[in-house]
This record gives structure tokens, C-alpha cells and sequence, in this order.
């Protein structure tokens, strides 16, 4: 008998590589790492006086392992797909092989792996993935701190939390997966949702959205407007970048919390002359500044100025804004010509400067920086909501409300606002990194938060004047600033393309 193969056509193979999110993460997955190992190579060696630096030769040896794996499962994968039109289960066996990379830290690799096992991928068991991984890398990133001189009192009760909750959400991942066959979710579920909110108190966010995911599943045969929702985290999920950069952001939120009680505070801001400019170590994983202060721990610390500070200086100007432009686009004529002309104002004088301006003028403080950011983002949210509710004011069912006597407010708030959130909710995800770009931009010219204060931007105004002789000073903070920005953006992006009925 002679071997026969299955032919398929040419545009049904280009649109199975389309089509498939095993592909396009696997893909996605090696370049990025390919990078990565380039970067990782370009470090290991001093080219001046030829030393090679043992750990970080180490580091691209392994992720020079891990990028030709991937690289030969992505070419399976294309494999399986120009040849069967599907991904053969031998295949997906090599995700397991995958799993391997965890053990450096490649979360790019790791979440292609577990996209790759599994053939059928709900949404719930994408955030039960990220959920665990988060907690897992919180506990790695804080386990660094065990070879410090002293550690926080605090450090053995959060360790504890942080493992006790892991192998809640490693039970709760695993029981979800048993739960996919069956047809109707059990009433112990919305007991699950409810202490998977509650331990999102730890900054796991994944935590919150699962919680939140499962109860409307819960719900959806009762409220089938629900289903709208599971579509959205459907869309979501399966954008490879838009999870990702969910989950850099989640895991800084994350650590900026528990770090309350893992990392002690006086590393951060107390000097320690005794180590002065120390190349990064196990103790000291960045190394120390010109002030013998750990450069790991300051940037951790960091975190959380940059996420309130960029989360806050829009969460304002949204509600401020919105609220303006609702009013606005809703009386129109002489409310619209009041408020849109003294918004004009205000949007004609640059963000940076205003900015500047109040901070001269109140001090330079955290609460300050809040305000200058918040003040002159205003005029852009009002003027994106003002056009969605031109738009949506016109509509048949707000001249219905409106013949049944419902008032002004409550057809604004109750049925023109919730329409209109999606396009402002897209909007300010893009413009938190901004938010956090600003910051760290004046905290870098002295005009952000206090010097004292381990704040991004602060740290790399003392690291650019060690550019030559010890770079990883300006270097680190500089890629956590590069990572933060490009995680909003990505969010973003992911947001725009599930919230857009055009691509329904």
C-alpha cells in the first residue's frame, strides 16, 4: 500500500496559520526570545578586556536552549498545519517540554506552552493560568530576598500567605479543568468566585477577573446580556500581547503589595556605605548605588509610585472629564459652547508645561505630581466623550426613554454614559503609559516626587551619572519604565480590538 497525503489547498493553509493562536504565540514566542538571548549575549562578554560575566553567559546559554526549542516547535506547528490543517496531539506534547523554561523566568515561553497543551481554550482557564503564574513569580521574586544580611519580620507570615494562596490557585486551575466537561457549573462555584475576589487583596487581579468571569458564566442563562461580556474576555484572552502585558502590569501591582511584608523597607532608603556601588550579586540581584542603597529592592518599591501615579493621574481626568463631556454632548448649545471653549483653554497650553507650572507653584510632592498630570488630560477625555454621546444621544431608544418621562440625569447616567465607557476605557489604558512616562520624566528633572523617594524616574537620574562605569544603575530602572509603557499599550491595543463591534 502506498502512504496517502492529505492536500489542501494553498489559501486554506495560509488561513489555518491565521487562524491559529498556537502559531501565532509560538512565533511570537521565539523571535521575542531570539532577542532576548542577542541582549543576553551582548551582556555576558566585557569586549574591552575580553572577561566573560559567568551568570549572565549562564543566562544566554539557557535562553539560546530555549529559543531553538521554540524555534523547532513553531515549525512543527507549521508543519501539522500546511500538512493535516490541524496541530497533531505529538505535537502539542512538546508544550510540556516548554514548561521547562519557567525555571528562567520566560513567562513569554511558559504562557505559549500552556496555550499550545490545551486544544480547547476557555477563558476561564487563561486567567486560572496567569492567576497561578503571577503568584508563582511573586513568590520567586521575593524568595531573593533570602540572601540578604536580614530579611523583613514580616518576611516568614507573607512567604507563607503568598504559598498558601498558590496552592489554592494551582487546586482551583485544576478543578476548573475537570469542570469543562461538564454542562452546567455546579451552586459551589459561586463560592469558589467569591474567596477568588477576596484573595485579590494580594494584587492578583487575575484572581478578581476569574472570580468575576465564573459568576457571570453563572449567570448567563439567567442574564443573557452577560454573554456579551464572555465574548469580550474570550477576545482578550486569546491576544497573546494584551495578556501579556496584563500580566506584567498584575504582577507589579502584585508585588508592590506584598512587598509590604517580603522586603524591608531601610534596603530601599537607608544608606549603606559599606556597600558602595556593588556589582549585581544573589545579595544585591541589581547591584547597589553611589549610596550602598539595594537597586532591586528600590525598584520594587518604585513600582508602586509609578502604578498609583499613572493610575490615579487618569483614573481623575476620566471621571472629570467624562463627566464634563457627557453634559456637553448631551444639553448641547450653550452648555456645549460653555464648557468646550474654557476646555480649549485649557488644552491649549502644552501638558508638560501646565504640569510644571502647578507643581512650581504647590511643591513637588506625590500629591502634587497627581494633580499637575491629572489637570491637563481633562480637555482629551471630555472632547472623546462628548463625540460618543453626540452620537449615541440620537439614537431610537434615548427618544423612548425620553417619551416616557425620564429625566435628564438618568438618561445621561443610566443609558447614554454606560454605552458610551468602552471607547474612554480603551483611551485611558493607552494613556497610562504616558501618565507613567510623565512621572518618571519630571521626577528625573527634580519636579516629580520627593528625591528621597525610591521613585523610577529618580532612580535613573542617579543612574545616568554612572552610565560608563556601572551602567545597570540607569540600565534597569530604564527597561522597567520600557516594559511598564509597552504593557499598557499592549492592554490597549487587546482592548480596542474586543471592545470594537466593527470586528464582531
Amino acid at each position: 500500500m502506498s502512504n496517502t497525503t492529505i492536500k489542501i489547498p494553498t489559501y486554506r493553509k495560509k488561513l489555518a496559520l491565521k487562524l491559529s493562536t498556537e502559531y501565532t504565540q509560538s512565533h511570537f514566542a521565539w523571535v521575542l526570545t531570539f532577542v532576548l538571548t542577542i541582549i543576553f549575549f551582548l551582556n555576558s562578554i566585557n569586549f574591552s578586556s575580553g572577561k566573560i560575566k559567568p551568570f549572565v553567559f549562564i543566562a544566554f546559554t539557557a535562553y539560546l536552549l530555549i529559543t531553538i526549542v521554540q524555534l523547532i516547535i513553531t515549525m512543527k506547528i507549521k508543519h501539522d498545519l500546511d500538512k493535516w490543517g490541524y496541530i497533531k496531539k505529538s505535537t502539542r506534547k512538546l508544550g510540556y517540554i516548554q514548561l521547562l523554561s519557567i525555571v528562567t523566568g520566560n513567562i513569554i515561553t511558559v504562557s505559549s506552552a500552556f496555550f499550545l497543551i490545551k486544544e480547547k481554550k476557555s477563558s476561564e482557564y487563561t486567567f486560572a493560568i496567569y492567576m497561578f503564574l503571577t503568584q508563582l513569580f511573586v513568590i520567586l521574586i521575593s524568595s531573593f530576598n533570602l540572601f540578604k544580611e536580614y530579611v523583613a519580620d514580616s518576611f516568614l507570615l507573607g512567604m507563607s500567605i503568598l504559598l498558601g494562596t498558590t496552592v489554592f490557585y494551582l487546586v482551583t486551575l485544576i478543578l476548573l479543568q475537570r469542570l469543562e466537561k461538564v454542562a452546567t457549573l455546579p451552586n459551589w462555584v459561586k463560592s469558589l468566585s467569591i474567596i477568588l475576589i477576596i484573595t485579590g487583596i494580594t494584587g492578583n487581579l487575575f484572581a478578581v477577573l476569574l472570580g468575576v468571569h465564573l459568576l457571570l458564566k453563572l449567570q448567563s442563562e439567567k442574564r443573557p446580556s452577560s454573554l456579551k461580556w464572555n465574548t469580550i474576555w474570550k477576545k482578550i484572552t486569546a491576544n497573546l500581547s494584551a495578556m501579556l502585558g496584563l500580566f506584567f502590569i498584575i504582577l507589579l501591582l502584585s508585588l508592590s503589595i506584598c512587598s509590604y511584608l517580603t522586603f524591608e523597607s531601610g534596603m530601599a532608603i537607608e544608606n549603606n556605605y559599606s556597600a558602595i556601588l556593588q556589582s549585581p550579586s544573589l545579595q544585591y540581584p541589581l547591584g547597589t548605588d553611589d549610596f550602598g542603597r539595594d537597586l532591586f529592592s528600590r525598584i520594587i518599591f518604585g513600582a508602586r509610585i509609578s502604578l498609583t501615579v499613572g493610575l490615579l493621574s487618569t483614573l481623575i481626568p476620566l471621571a472629570v472629564g467624562g463627566f464634563l463631556g457627557a453634559l456637553a454632548g448631551y444639553y448641547g448649545q450653550r452648555t456645549d459652547n460653555t464648557i468646550m471653549r474654557l476646555l480649549d483653554i485649557l488644552y491649549a497650553i502644552p501638558g508638560i508645561l501646565l504640569a510644571i507650572v502647578i507643581i512650581a507653584a504647590f511643591g513637588s510632592n506625590t500629591l502634587t505630581l497627581i494633580l499637575a498630570l491629572s489637570v491637563g488630560s481633562i480637555p482629551t477625555y471630555a472632547r472623546t466623550m462628548r463625540a460618543n454621546v453626540l452620537m449615541i444621544s440620537n439614537l431610537e431608544y434615548i427618544e423612548s426613554a425620553k417619551a416616557l418621562g425620564s429625566n435628564n440625569f438618568d438618561i445621561i447616567f443610566n443609558h447614554i454614559v454606560p454605552n458610551s465607557i468602552a471607547p474612554m476605557i480603551v483611551k485611558s489604558t493607552l494613556t497610562i503609559g504616558s501618565a507613567v512616562i510623565a512621572t518618571s520624566s519630571l521626577s528625573y528633572l527634580g519636579l516629580g516626587v520627593e528625591p528621597q523617594i525610591p521613585e523610577w524616574g529618580n532612580i535613573l537620574k542617579i543612574g545616568s551619572a554612572y552610565l560608563e562605569s556601572h551602567s545597570y544603575l540607569a540600565i534597569y530602572p530604564g527597561l522597567c519604565i520600557m516594559a511598564l509603557v509597552l504593557s499598557f499599550n499592549f492592554l490597549g491595543d487587546g482592548l480596542r480590538d474586543a471592545l470594537d463591534p466593527k470586528l464582531d
